[in-house]
This record gives C-alpha cells, sequence and structure tokens, in this order.
C-alpha cells in the first residue's frame, strides 16, 4: 500500500472534530449548546453589570436618584412606595451601598465560570436578581401597564434569574442543554410584549419615538406611519413567541426572534448606553438573544427509530456511521 493511499486512507476514517453546530439534514440542524456554556455566558453578563457599578455615576447619587427613584412613576403605591424607600437609603450612603453591590455582582459572576461554585452562585443569583427586578427596576414598568420590549420589558435581571434557574446543573452539565420550559418562558415574553406594545400610550407613533432610547433620524417618519408599525410589531412579536410552542417553528421563530432583539438593543435600547457611564446592565435584549440560543441549543431534531444507533455514534465520536 503507498504513503499516499494510506494517508487518505487515516484521514476519512478519522472522527470529525467537535462542533457547536450539528448537521442532520441540509434543511434540519441544532446548535449544541449545553448548560455550561449558559452558566458561563451569565458569568460574563454578571462581571460586565458588577464593572459598570464602579462607573463614578453609580458612586455618586446618581445610581439613587437618576436609576432607581424614576422607576417609581406611574406605579401603583405597592411597587412606588418600597422603590422610592430604598432610593432614598442608597442617596443618604451611596458608597456604602454601591460598592457592595459591585461586589455582590462581580461574585456571582466569577462563581459562575469555576463548577465548583456554579450550585453556589446560581443559587444566589435567583434572590439577588429578583430583589433587583423589584427594588431596583420597578417590575420593569409592568405594574404600571406601561411597559414595551422596546424599552427593556420584562426586565433584565428577570431574565437573569430564568435563564439561571435553566441553567441549574442536572448530571453532566457539560452535555445536558438548559432547560425546555424555556420555550414557554419565551412565548410569555414575546407575545406579552406585543399586548404590552398594543396599550394606551404605546400604540402611536409618537410613542414609538419616545420609547427608543437613542436619537431616531426618521422620526418623522416613524411618527407618521405609527399605526402601521405598532400593527406589524405586535404581530410580529406574538409570532415569535407562539411559534417557540410548535416543534416544525421553533427553530424559526427563535432565531427572528434573535434578530429582532439584537436590532431592538441597537435601534430602541442603543446598545444598553453602556457607553453613557450610567448604564447598569446592558439592558434586556441581549439576555433574550441569549435565551434564543439556550434554546435553540436544546432543540434537538427528532430522529428515527432506525437512525438512533448512527445518531448516538455521531454524537459520541463525530463519524457518520460505526465502523464495520
Amino acid at each position: 500500500m503507498s504513503l499516499t493511499h494510506r494517508t487518505r486512507q487515516l484521514a476519512t476514517s478519522a472522527p470529525a472534530p467537535a462542533t457547536f453546530v450539528h448537521a442532520v439534514s441540509p434543511s434540519n440542524f441544532y446548535l449544541r449548546f449545553t448548560r455550561h456554556h449558559l452558566q458561563i455566558a451569565l458569568g460574563l453578563f454578571w462581571l460586565l453589570d458588577g464593572a459598570l457599578q464602579f462607573q463614578p455615576y453609580m458612586l455618586g447619587t446618581g445610581l439613587a436618584n437618576q436609576v432607581i427613584a424614576p422607576t417609581a412613576s406611574g406605579q401603583p403605591h405597592w411597587v412606588s412606595a418600597p422603590v422610592l424607600w430604598v432610593a432614598r437609603l442608597i442617596a443618604a450612603h451611596p458608597v456604602a451601598w454601591d460598592v457592595p453591590f459591585a461586589l455582590i455582582q462581580l461574585l456571582i459572576g466569577l462563581g459562575l465560570l469555576f463548577p465548583r461554585t456554579t450550585r453556589l452562585a446560581l443559587a444566589v443569583s435567583v434572590p439577588w436578581g429578583l430583589g433587583v427586578w423589584f427594588f431596583g427596576e420597578g417590575l420593569s414598568g409592568m405594574a404600571s401597564g406601561h411597559a414595551s420590549l422596546l424599552t427593556g420589558a420584562p426586565g433584565s435581571v428577570l431574565v437573569y434569574v430564568l435563564l439561571a434557574i435553566a441553567a441549574w446543573p442536572s448530571r453532566d452539565p457539560r452535555q445536558v442543554a438548559p432547560a425546555r420550559w424555556l420555550t414557554i418562558a419565551w412565548a410569555v415574553i414575546w407575545v406579552g410584549g406585543a399586548i404590552f406594545q398594543a396599550l394606551p400610550a404605546q400604540n402611536t407613533g409618537p410613542d414609538l419615538v419616545s420609547a427608543l432610547a437613542g436619537p431616531v433620524p426618521a422620526s418623522g417618519w416613524v411618527t407618521s406611519h405609527g399605526t402601521p408599525l405598532v400593527v406589524g410589531l405586535v404581530i410580529v412579536e406574538a409570532l415569535i413567541g407562539l411559534a417557540a410552542l410548535h416543534r416544525r417553528t421553533r427553530v424559526a421563530g427563535v432565531a427572528v426572534g434573535f434578530v429582532l432583539a439584537l436590532a431592538i438593543w441597537v435601534i430602541g435600547q442603543d446598545f444598553g448606553l453602556l457607553f453613557s457611564g450610567q448604564a447598569t446592565d446592558p439592558n434586556t435584549a441581549p439576555l433574550l438573544a441569549l435565551m434564543a440560543v439556550a434554546i435553540l441549543g436544546g432543540n434537538r431534531p427528532r430522529v428515527a427509530a432506525s437512525d438512533r444507533r448512527s445518531w448516538a455514534w455521531q454524537e459520541a465520536f463525530g463519524s457518520t456511521s460505526p465502523a464495520r
């Protein structure tokens, strides 16, 4: 046997390298994204949040008076009263409160990066996130009815909490996909966003313009074409949520949601105002994009019984069939 022939034989028999995207057919694939990947992604987000808390603006009264207190506006008393109480408490001693806030978030982020501390970090992040969602974000305005996916509803820390629960270690987190119920959470968020967008004070052109964080070059056009734009946005958001509930439409719906979430982050949320010196987090849209990746990572295609042995071999070794 010639050296060239032997080299070709070894090349064709060698297992293919593992990849994040696995092809099943030209029109059917899934994204390999495990709970371990989700834990790392959440850890990086928490580290960013902790770093943002050390901005000079946050070490003064800006966090209390310009970030937290405004979330009480228009809210029912059972939301506004606790939020304003927390704002006054922090404003009295901003550094004494902000530094521990930042350190807690940094520790959560670091804990999520190391397997031995992942469970503890996830367990701490859930109550911490819920507390920030209520006292720091005022439930993202949802209790008042003035909430929109464009402005950050349902709240970035609430999505942190959902993803943390979905990333909870089960058996080997490096092999197990995120929790399947994320598709239901995804549907509730997007269908809920469509409902809120259709409510008064959010369903006209001027409402759309006022909801956008950054400059709107075509604000006049948006204002004059507000009704069809709102109707289209409501329909698209509802379809994105509902599509995730059916297996055949899940990939397409979640993929469109991923793209729309990034578009909202750029156009509607101005990159979370990360470069303003006043941001506490990158806003909700990037977390929705991460949720989309987590759902796609758990969306493994159905495999016929006759192909299960070949599929298992491909999962384990990367080749299409076991050696004869």
